[in-house]
């Protein structure tokens, strides 16, 4: 039954609906049900779990393939005991990688499955709202403004049917449709573009990967572009990494000036190579960002992507509509009145007609708002009256006119024109405008009310309407809608202002209105400005205003993103957070898009995070969840740069006087291995609240610093333990390792008290239980295992009783040496400050759109954003 779209494009609406065995009545349940079994869910396969591609990135570490060929050589001209050692430690690290990061996909996959699309259809002739996935070939599907097409549709009617077609063709104008049998560019439309203006109904023609958006996503990479976030990872990564290429050729090149096998000199040094390089910082970050996720997701936040949440823990300015957000979003008809302010039916009546929602058996199916409120109000008396009138033609709302219109004609067969919209529109259109009308007007918008107006004009012989034709018309009164401020609005706000987040509102509603709402939250209004007011200034004036700005009301879509736009462009990260078709610009144009499960399939397609429930309480949980994983982020850095760099330093001057390797290779990766083991407890760590209060980024001069001024600390008690080994204890080689081997092991392990915090002393912050015990039980391992059966096999020899006194004085001294040098260190710091320079604005833009994608439940995610 599949048929090919030009073919069905070029013919009739009823034998498109034939040659799809369909109608216009649309599929019965049965069928529906039936054909989904026969073609399948329509999606497209994403967000798959694969177990060897997360295996593969844990093998993509050169150092790590080189070591294994080291061995392996090893193994074949000497002991194959060491390589097999050696083989079994580094299958464990990478399991260790694997298991983790595997769970953490395995959760961001049940994330994905959460965030669903759905489309109004009609079945057995009822209009329902399914998902999209469950769409079939032969179902009739309700196109309207802000819908993404969810499948490649044959037209059957239109109305000033308009799509934009950018993801496809790389068009940025929007593009006609007519249900008249034409090419499919004009008489079908395809899966993942976008409803701009009008509405449309049409038959599924084909669904999932038949469709053309299919056929080119299959095509496409899943690759997203980097975030600050990532690029601050990357760049680390790389300093990290050139400062161990450095440090190991210098100790593989002392260890053969002193005539060591070529192939033990080899393995030790790649051995320490691998200590250092940060190849668990990956792991600790994807973690570290699932585990948020599960946080927010169980607090009604679902994160399209990962590392938006480290961005939304970056942001200082929120922009945010009013309604649901500061009101509740449950919008009722309080009264339906003239310009004098008495109650007038007509005004209800004409509402009505002039109507867009989708109305079954006298009830509102679908629709914006403010319609199915006319509807949800309606007596029988006023929707019979408003069913007597016959609809010839209707111009849909739009977002720059702010208007609807139809043409209709009366009970008694006059012809007439009703507009209904935007007060300010209505009455700029009407003739003989009374002054009580302005009066009552500002009265409502004073009193907090959300208004729309209505007027009317014989239009005897018109079909359809136009700009010129919505002039010289006769105000017949205001609806007056109630959205009250929200209960819990007013503490998140303050709980925001706690964060170092400056919150503006941008609405399309009213100044006064706006305002009111603002003030009774306990929102201070700095000023408030219209969107004509912003649409006259330059960016340079508009960005000057927006400082001094709290309010922008009355504004369109392409004003909403320039206010955006503008301020990112002075500094700020930005949120936007919005709902509506008008808003999906200004969601593209932010830093962190923030929308709500209940929005627009295009706003939900351009946010980065989606809201269960339109709360900013939990947007403000969110922003906090950001700035923990970066901080625990930060802790681990903090770690590899502290330890495991004056492990370098130890390991070259130990080489340069030691007559025999300081320790085996194997015994450094097992010592990289149980210390890896105790640092993925680093996510579940709890963070100061200091460190909340305002966001943080990157800054490598920040970390080169710390990694100079601490790194040395650890050498000098690990050249205190060679001192005691040597001169102390006369240790020999077994002794010497085994002895440095647990030294180094506790240090490492137990300095995350003293890192992971800027409070003195460390123990005024308390960390998590899993970080505690893991710091404590790992050093015991260490401690445990020179007399482990399987000790002697990795060359561990018992140590002598007087050791473990000596030892644990030097971990105590160690701890208070760093604790006083932290001290000293960030004296000068200010604590939650913003410490990086990022990547260009424009740069970043650029990141984030290549990173943007569509996708219905499963479906694959492609930048629309041409």
């Amino acid at each position: 039954m599949l048929q090919d779209i030009d073919r069905v494009a070029q013919m009739s609406c009823d034998a498109a609906l034939g040659a799809m065995e369909s109608r216009p009545a649309g599929l019965s349940p049965d069928e529906a049900s039936r054909r989904l079994s026969e073609y399948g869910p329509n999606a497209l396969t994403s967000h798959t779990v694969r177990a060897w591609s997360v295996l593969a990135r844990q093998l993509r570490n050169p150092l790590l393939l080189l070591l294994l060929a080291a061995a392996a050589v090893s193994g074949l001209t000497g002991d194959p005991t060491d390589a097999v050692i050696i083989g079994v430690i580094v299958g464990l690290s990478v399991g260790l990688g694997f298991v983790n990061e595997f769970r953490s996909e395995q959760a961001v996959a049940a994330l994905h499955a959460q965030i669903r699309h759905t489309a109004l259809v009609v079945r057995a002739g009822t209009p329902q709202r399914v998902d999209v996935v469950s769409l079939v070939p032969g179902d009739v599907v309700q196109l309207s403004v802000g819908d993404i097409v969810p499948a490649d549709m044959r037209l059957l009617e239109t109305t000033e049917l308009e799509c934009d077609e950018a993801i496809l063709t790389g068009e940025s104008m929007p593009v006609e449709k007519t249900s008249d049998p034409s090419s499919h560019a004009q008489s079908c439309v395809l899966m993942g573009t976008v409803v701009r203006e009008g509405a449309g109904r049409g038959v599924v023609v084909r669904t999932g990967m038949q469709t053309a958006f299919g056929r080119i996503a299959l095509g496409l990479g899943e690759r997203p572009g980097e975030t600050a976030f990532q690029v601050g990872l990357r760049k680390f990564s790389f300093l990290l990494v050139r400062v161990a290429g450095v440090l190991t050729v210098s100790i593989f090149v002392i260890n053969v000036a002193l005539h060591r096998p070529l192939i033990d000199a080899l393995l030790f040094s790649l051995a320490i190579a691998i200590g250092l390089t940060p190849q668990l910082l990956p792991a600790i970050v994807t973690v570290s960002l699932s585990t948020g996720s599960r946080r927010l997701a169980r607090k009604k936040v679902l994160v399209k992507r990962l590392v938006s949440i480290e961005d939304l823990g970056n942001i200082t300015l929120l922009f945010t509509d009013k309604t649901g957000t500061l009101t509740e979003g449950h919008i009722t008809l309080d009264r339906a009145i003239d310009a004098e302010g008495a109650a007038a039916i007509p005004v209800h009546v004409l509402g009505l007609v002039c109507n867009e929602a989708l109305v079954d058996a006298g009830k509102a199916v679908s629709g914006n708002a403010l319609d199915v409120a006319l509807w949800d109000a309606a007596e029988p008396l006023v929707a019979g009256a408003a069913g007597r009138w016959n609809r010839v033609a209707l111009r849909p709302f739009d977002h720059e006119r702010r208007l609807s219109a139809v043409v209709a004609d009366a009970p008694d067969r006059q012809r007439w024109l009703i507009v209904k919209g935007e007060p300010e529109g209505v009455l700029a259109r009407s003739n003989d405008v009374p002054p009580s009308a302005k009066t009552t007007l500002s009265a409502l918008y004073d009193a907090g009310a959300r208004v729309i107006a209505i007027g009317a004009r014989l239009a005897p012989g018109l079909s359809t309407p136009t700009d010129a034709d919505e002039q010289h018309l006769g105000l017949i009164g205001f609806a007056v809608f109630t959205d009250r401020p929200k209960g819990d609005a007013a503490p998140s706000l303050a709980r925001l202002a706690q964060l170092g987040i400056v919150v503006k509102v941008i609405t399309g509603d009213s100044e006064q209105v706006a305002v009111k709402v603002c003030h009774d939250l306990g929102l201070d209004v700095l000023g408030s400005m219209t969107g004509n007011q912003v649409d006259a200034l330059d960016d340079d004036a508009l960005g000057d205003a927006i400082d001094h700005t709290t309010v922008f009301a009355r504004v369109g879509p392409e004003t909403k993103a320039r206010i955006v736009r503008v301020q990112r462009l002075r500094g700020a990260d930005v949120a936007f957070m919005g709902d509506g078709v008008n808003d999906a610009v200004a969601l593209h144009h932010a830093d962190v898009g923030i929308s709500v499960d209940t929005g627009t399939d295009v706003a939900k397609d351009a946010a980065d995070i989606i809201l269960l429930d339109k709360d900013l309480g939990v947007l403000a949980d969110g922003v906090v969840e950001g700035r923990r994983i970066f901080a625990n982020t930060i802790k681990y850095v903090l770690m590899a740069t502290s330890s495991n760099f004056g492990n370098m330093f130890s390991a070259a001057g130990a080489s340069a006087f030691l007559s025999f390797l300081p320790m085996l290779p194997s015994q450094i990766l097992l010592n990289n291995l149980l210390y890896d083991g105790s640092q993925m407890t680093i996510p579940t760590d709890d963070v100061d609240e200091e460190m909340l209060a305002r966001p943080s980024a990157w800054d490598l001069g920040f970390i080169r610093s710390f990694m100079i001024f601490f790194g040395p600390l650890s050498s000098i008690f690990d050249f205190a333990t060679f001192g005691v080994m040597i001169g102390l204890l006369h240790a020999h080689a077994a002794e010497f390792r085994t002895g440095w081997f647990v030294e180094s092991l506790s240090t490492q392990a137990l300095i995350i008290f003293v890192i992971r915090t800027r409070r003195r002393p460390f123990w005024k912050s308390r960390p998590s239980k899993p970080l505690t015990i893991a710091s404590l039980v790992v050093p015991a391992i260490g401690v445990a295992v020179p007399y482990a059966p399987f000790g002697h096999a990795l060359g561990f020899t018992h140590l002598p009783l007087v050791y473990y006194p000596i030892l644990a004085a030097m971990v105590i001294a160690y701890l208070v040496l760093v604790e006083q040098a932290k001290g000293v260190f960030y004296k000068h710091r200010a604590i939650g400050a913003p410490v990086a320079v990022r990547e260009p604005r424009r740069i970043r833009r650029i990141r984030r759109r290549a990173a943007r994608f569509s996708h219905w439940g499963t479906l694959t995610r492609v930048d629309r954003d041409h």
